[in-house]
């Protein structure tokens, strides 16, 4: 009677698989096999190899992994600092308090912010620089991008950080070891699962950005997300559409299961050194 009560518990979760996940996907997949006048047809997998789609694919991994760059050398040593800061909490909301807001607010904030007439050109005015093209750039479309992806790296290796044993960063150091060594050599790896788990909650989705390419960087950007966009609300191809969005499937799975947790990592190979 236990084991089947605990499979009704299931079934909930169950459904929401089917229906939000494995539901959607095998649909992205049939329609990848039509082309724009409803005919089935492979041809949509060839036209992906085409150097205009392929140009798409590395611009769309270039950039998500600059903003995947970013957000790391900011928020690992955000997270480690808030480790030893009072009030942490406190200080933790005040990083997760910008999710709350709508992704399109923000976006439209820096338009304001990065405009001719907005204050960051106001600023260089006064710093004597004059004004400057800031909107519609390289620059302010990884800089808004960055600052909306960076709490969910900051998150993992927050936790990460407060579940690491103080033990082991005090035998560290009676074994002599410097901060930066003791950073290097046992702190990092230590943590690098939330690392990686934030580098997954960043990439993933930087890899099929399309509103924040339209609305700050313009035309500049043009990624897979941009194409998909492009497929399914302009020429209306949805086969062509639903084939990128299948390779970006692919893709990103691949890039969980290399970035994915391993039994025996390196957390354990870190701690058997220490040991």
């Amino acid at each position: 009677m236990q084991i089947k009560s605990r499979n009704l518990y299931l079934i909930p979760y169950a459904l929401w698989i089917i229906l939000c996940v494995v539901a959607p996907i095998a649909m992205i997949v049939y329609y990848s096999f039509f082309d724009i006048e409803g005919n089935f047809t492979v041809a949509n997998y060839g036209k992906f190899f085409d150097p205009v789609y392929l140009k798409m694919a590395v611009s769309s991994f270039w950039y998500a992994f600059l903003i995947t760059f970013f957000c790391l050398i900011i928020a690992y040593p955000t997270a480690y600092l808030l480790t030893k800061t009072k009030h942490k909490q406190l200080w933790l909301l005040l990083i997760i308090l910008p999710t709350w807001i709508n992704l399109l607010l923000k976006a439209y904030a820096f338009i304001g912010l990065f405009g001719t007439y907005g204050a960051a050109n106001s600023m260089l005015k006064w710093l004597g620089i004059g004004t400057q093209q800031i909107l519609f750039t390289d620059f302010s479309f990884i800089f808004v991008s960055v600052y909306i992806f960076i709490p969910f790296l900051i998150l993992p290796i927050f936790n990460s950080l407060e579940e690491l044993n103080p033990a082991l960063i005090d035998a560290s150091r009676d074994l002599g070891a410097s901060s930066w060594t003791t950073l290097r050599r046992v702190i990092f790896p230590l943590t690098l699962d939330g690392v990686k788990s934030g580098c997954q909650a960043v990439f993933i989705p930087a890899l099929s950005l399309f509103m924040i390419t339209r609305l700050i960087a313009g035309n500049r950007v043009i990624t897979l997300g941009t194409a998909i966009e492009q497929h399914f609300l302009v020429t209306q191809d949805w086969g062509m559409g639903s084939t990128i969005a299948v390779f970006l499937i692919i893709a990103m799975a691949i890039i969980m299961i290399l970035t994915g947790k391993r039994k025996g990592g390196v957390s354990d190979a870190g701690k058997r050194k220490m040991v």
